[in-house]
């Protein structure tokens, strides 16, 4: 591990000499791909050369205490030697986790895609509060959040919710929430009280640009009609939606929410480059061994990943077995109470692969 951060190390600092060249600016791409790159080996060097400061502070202290008379100053040292070795596990394991294999998505904006399930009208109300839990965890995050497509519940809520989330690395803690998230309350609509299951199906897809996707312009049908819904009067009075069909995969991607058919088109090609490669992905997990399963994707957005129960207030993700007692602050956007113990356990397996490697 060491060998390789000292390579780390000496790549930051050529990449630093290489940007403080007069004529590195001409090349605008060059330049960018070397910022980036700076500012991930940075996240790496800075915690290692923490970790040495910390070793050689340990040594000084252990010399302190050999050599030294004076009992205070031993004493002084041997409380620094103590709190300086507490420091050295969370820093291995801090730079083990920076050096695991990084998913190439990780860095991307991404597509979120949430539908009702089973359960009807309650289904509907429950994609919505969903999309709105999300939403409040983006803004806590500082990312943006800009709806593609809506389609209304029969009795509220949404059928089916697009929206585009973009900030710094937002697929890297996104990419664990695909899959199906049940519910259990009791609906406005029940006079007895009894507790009803429903679900909603989440998708995070990781964005993707043209070049990431070759699609011929013949296989794409391009529609457009009136949108439908509230949204301002260019929404029922132009013919603003756009409706894309790839006629070789027979995805269908709807958008109206834009204010203009050209936003709506670029809205909707976007969806449809992320879903294409999303298909490719998907493709490739269903080929690979278990062994590269986890290399490859996130898991399988048909797998029931999580359960909200109201009246208990309780959150429950059965990959992990974890549960709280905290739904309310959870569907107010503190997602990170469940998202966070996601990510850390998946970095402990990876951790454990590499270990066994």
């Amino acid at each position: 591990m060491f060998e390789k951060l000292t390579e780390v190390e000496k790549r930051y600092e050529q990449v630093q000499q290489q940007l403080q060249r007069p004529d590195v600016a001409d090349d605008q791409k060059n330049f960018r791909n070397l910022m980036k790159e700076l500012a991930e080996l940075e996240k790496v060097v800075t915690v290692f050369r923490q970790y040495k400061q910390v070793k050689e502070n340990i040594e000084g202290s252990k010399e302190l205490i050999q050599t030294e008379s004076d009992q205070e100053m031993i004493q002084m040292a041997k409380e620094e030697l103590s709190e300086a070795e507490k420091q050295i596990p969370e820093l291995e394991q801090n730079l083990k986790i920076l050096l695991l294999p990084k998913d190439p998505n990780d860095e991307k904006n991404v597509i979120l895609e949430i539908r009702a399930g089973a359960g009807g009208d309650e289904s509907s109300l429950f994609a919505e509060e969903l999309f709105r839990a999300y939403t409040l965890y983006a803004g806590q995050k500082g990312w943006s959040v800009s709806s593609l497509s809506t389609s209304p519940g029969n009795a509220g809520g949404v059928k089916e919710v697009i929206a585009e989330i973009s900030g710094d690395k937002v697929f890297s803690m996104m990419k664990f929430e695909s899959g199906v998230h049940r519910v259990q309350r009791v609906p406005k609509t029940e006079s007895q009280g009894r507790v009803h299951t429903s679900t909603v199906t989440v998708a995070v897809i990781p964005e993707a640009e043209e070049v990431d996707v070759k699609v011929d312009p013949n296989d794409v049908r391009v529609d457009v009609q009136r949108a439908s819904g509230a949204g301002g009067q260019h929404v029922n009075t132009t013919d603003s939606a756009v409706r894309l069909t790839h006629i070789p995969t027979g995805i269908i991607v709807y958008c109206q929410d834009g204010k203009s058919q050209h936003a709506n088109r670029d809205k909707a090609f976007k969806v449809l480059f992320s879903r294409l490669v999303q298909l490719e992905e998907e493709k490739k997990r269903k080929e690979a061994s278990d062994e590269r399963l986890s290399q490859i994707g996130t898991g399988d957005r048909s797998e029931r990943i999580r359960t909200y129960n109201f009246p208990q207030s309780r959150v429950t993700d059965h990959r992990i077995g974890l549960t709280l007692h905290s739904l309310g602050q959870v569907m107010q956007g503190d997602m990170g109470e469940v998202i966070d113990p996601i990510i850390t356990h998946f970095q402990a397996e990876a951790l454990k692969k590499q270990a066994n490697a």
